[in-house]
């Protein structure tokens, strides 16, 4: 197999002002959590791998169904019935073997969470029920991790950066969950593929702007309507 530079990979990002070789060096040496490999999670780890960041660790305890394949880019039919964390981190591995990846075959819960997160810079919250949003919420809040938030539904989806820099969480924008009865899901409403490419794009966007130190939005909420195709703000 031939040899490759950092340089060599990573030339395109070094050739921005703003990134550079300090930027690539700071990207390396990140550390970020990514909270389910599914819709979200597929394009938040395709992007930091691809970005080189240096370490990714991946959670989630579910495995690859036939009905993930039309959002779920990172997984395969040749991976259907495999645990979603293996086939995401064959994927990376594939993409770009100089990642190190950490791979947590189990649902996160209060008694674990703190132990998890705590090697991380940053944690990427792909998960999709409100409960584990908001004990990785908590946790972050206590342990000072930066949380980047995203949510889907059919054709909108959420994007928040919580945690940063003194800014506020998720608990002031909606101080406690809703019911599970009260909240709609993928399940029963379903999701065009796109959706979560777009939204876990911005999210990937967001970590390393993180990162390398770069401009982010504080206190709002960018809401994605991609029927009407309007974007929108909420300050919060």
């Amino acid at each position: 197999m031939q040899q490759y530079t950092a340089f060599d990979r990573y030339s395109r990002q070094i050739f921005i002002n703003e990134i550079g070789v300090e930027g690539q060096q700071k990207i390396s040496t990140a550390k970020v959590l990514v909270v389910g490999a599914g819709g979200l999670g597929s394009p938040v780890l395709q992007y930091l791998a691809a970005a080189g960041v240096g370490t990714l660790g991946i959670i989630d305890f579910d495995q690859v169904e036939i009905h993930n394949l039309n959002r779920q880019v990172i997984h395969n039919e040749h991976r259907i019935q495999q645990k979603k964390v293996h086939s995401a981190a064959q994927f990376i591995q594939d993409l770009n073997s100089s990642i190190c990846i950490k791979s947590y075959t189990k649902k996160i819960n209060v008694e674990n969470v703190d132990e998890i997160i705590g090697d991380y810079d940053i944690v990427v919250d792909g998960s999709d029920n409100f409960t584990t949003r908001y004990i990785i919420n908590d946790a972050c809040v206590r342990l000072q991790k930066v949380l980047v938030y995203g949510s889907i539904l059919a054709f909108e989806g959420q994007v928040a950066v919580f945690n940063h820099q003194g800014s506020k969480q998720l608990r002031d924008l909606f101080p406690e969950p809703p019911h599970p009865e009260d909240v709609p899901n993928c399940d029963q409403y379903g999701v065009l593929g796109p959706l979560p490419g777009i939204i876990g794009s911005m999210m990937a966007m967001q970590v390393l702007k993180i990162i390398t130190g770069l401009p982010v939005d504080s206190n709002k909420l960018t809401i994605v309507d991609t029927y009407y195709w309007r974007f929108n703000t909420l300050n919060f």
